[in-house]
Parts: C-alpha cells; structure tokens; sequence
C-alpha cells in the first residue's frame, strides 16, 4: 500500500531507517521492490527529475505502481528526489506520490526557506508530505554537480528555524558524505558529532542522509575487473555508522550509487562472459536478482527488515 513518507519516517524514528532506493529502469523497480518483499521491510521508491526525464513523465511513477501490484503487502512511498519547485507541482499534482523533495539549498537561506513554504502548502492540500534540505552535499549524481570547496554542513543553529519556518516534514541534512561514488575521500568520517547537535536543536524531528551508498570495494574491483575504470579511491559510507546515524536522529538513508554499483558488475561481467548474447532479458533477470539482495542486505543494516507487519500494524491503527 503507498504510504506517506512522513507516517513511515516518524514510526522509524530512533528504531531504525527506511531504506529509499532511486530507480530508473524497470529492472530497478522489480529488484528493489522483490528485495523489500524478501526482507519483510517497508521502503521509499525514489524518483528523480533526470530519471522522469529519461523515462517520460509519469512513466517510472506508473511503473513502480503496477508492479507493487505484484506485492500486495508491502508498505511503501513514492518519492521525488531533488526536485526544483515546477517539478515537484508537477508530482504533487499527479496523485503518484505520496512526497517530495524541494532541493532549494543553492539559494539563501531565506530563499530557501520561502520555496519550501509554497511547495508545503501545496503539497499537505493534496496529503503529499515534503523533504527539504539545508546544507550542501559535494559531489556530482545526474544534473548535481558541487565541488567540495562549495560544499558546507548543515548549521544546527539554523536548523530549528528553518524547519519551524518551512513547514517541512524531513529535512535533509549535509554531514560530511556526498554524491557519486567518491564520498568519504582522505579519511574523512561522517560527521556524527554534527548530526548530534542538529537532533539536539531538533529533537524527534526525522533527519534524511543523503549521498549514503557504502560504495562496496568488491563492487569496484569486479567492475574494473571486467573492464571498467573506477578510481581506487571510490569509498562511501561505512556500514557500521548507519546504525550510529539512526541513533541521531537519521529516519530515512537514499541509496544510488550502490544500486548502479550492481547495475554495472552485472552487465559488465554477463556481456564479457557471454558475447554473442542479444537478448536484453538475459542480464536483466540477473540484474533484478543482484539488486534485490541489494535491498535485503540493505534492509538488515538499516533495521527495517522484519518490520513489515509491525509498520503495517501502526498504520492501521493511526
């Protein structure tokens, strides 16, 4: 069943995190739904503004809701991920999502915050609830590109304004990761100290880690193995401060570059193993297997699998 972000968020909040998964394909959409069904978890299905470019409008949106018609059980949200403000009219008004996310963090804070005010007065009129952002992530993920020297932390002093002045239901917060797959570079660590003094400005409000793929070294080494070119450097969240994160205050993890992670392995090593194939279905049902235990094993280390019926359980009574 679709289910507000903001229902799953505060029933996560403290326990554990709610795994949200981008997608651009429909072998994205049927690994990453399998994977949650496998594991028992609630999860986010993420939609982004490169991604319903690349597929039209309304056609991953379409696609995610057909096939979680093949898991009936499951509790999910739709989401729009980094959406400018035209956009996300658009997906509120599509009656496909359950949230979105305004990224308005390249203005003033002021700005900011006034662009999140309309997209919340919008969006809770038709029951969408909205993820904004304060901060700045370094990196580059489709049409985001910030160079680290651009990049700051979010400011815990600001937080408790902006939120109360928003309105917003989550806020996405810059703790030392990043976009792409080279995130915690030259030993540096997620700041968790950071993220303690925001859930102390902020205390019960849902917090969202952007940028947090753990970027498995096995993953690259298969990729490079069968003939890609990913830097040795490549290094993302690792999967011990999960658990840390969540303990301060971190309800919802997006997850990306893990995903394109397998993509890759596993058209890359299926394509070199099997050269004269030409059938799409062939890596692809491999694809969807390799992703949906993505998902699982995602799943276990955010805490959320297993929780199914339990969140199902306090939805229903809400």
């Amino acid at each position: 069943m679709l289910v507000s972000a903001s229902h799953l968020l505060r029933l996560a909040y403290g326990r554990f995190a709610i795994g949200a998964y981008s997608v651009n394909t429909l072998e994205q959409v049927l690994g990453v739904l399998s994977g949650a069904q496998s594991a028992q978890a609630p999860l986010i299905v993420q939609v982004s503004h490169k991604a319903r470019q690349y597929a039209g409008q309304g056609v991953l949106e379409a696609t995610v809701h057909a096939v979680a018609r093949l898991y009936p059980e499951l509790a999910f949200g739709v989401h729009l991920d980094h959406g400018d403000e035209e956009t996300c009219y658009a997906c509120i008004d599509s009656g496909c999502y359950s949230s979105v996310m305004v990224d308005a963090s390249r203005c003033t804070f002021d700005e900011n915050i006034a662009v999140t005010r309309r997209v919340v007065a919008r969006a809770h009129a038709r029951g969408v609830s909205v993820e904004a952002e304060l901060g700045r992530l370094g990196g580059k993920e489709e049409d985001i590109a910030v160079d680290e020297s651009d990049a700051f932390l979010t400011d815990p002093d600001r937080a408790a304004d902006f939120v109360a002045r928003s309105g917003c239901d989550s806020l996405a917060v810059a703790v030392g990761t990043s976009h792409g797959i080279y995130k915690l570079q030259g030993g540096r660590k997620l700041r968790l100290d950071r993220l303690a003094q925001i859930q102390e400005r902020l205390p019960g409000f849902p917090l969202v880690l952007h940028g947090a793929s753990s970027v498995p070294a096995a993953e690259v080494g298969r990729i490079n193995a069968a003939g890609g070119e990913l830097g040795g450097s490549a290094q993302g969240v690792p999967e011990d401060q999960y658990g840390q994160a969540v303990e301060r205050g971190i309800a919802k993890i997006n997850v990306d570059t893990d995903s394109r992670l397998v993509w890759t392995r596993v058209y890359r090593e299926f394509l070199l193993d099997h050269p004269a194939n030409i059938d799409p279905r062939e890596p692809g049902r491999l694809f969807v297997t390799e992703c949906a235990r993505l998902i699982a094993l995602r799943s276990q280390i955010f805490g959320c699998a297993g929780r199914l019926q339990e969140v199902r359980a306090a939805l229903a009574a809400a």
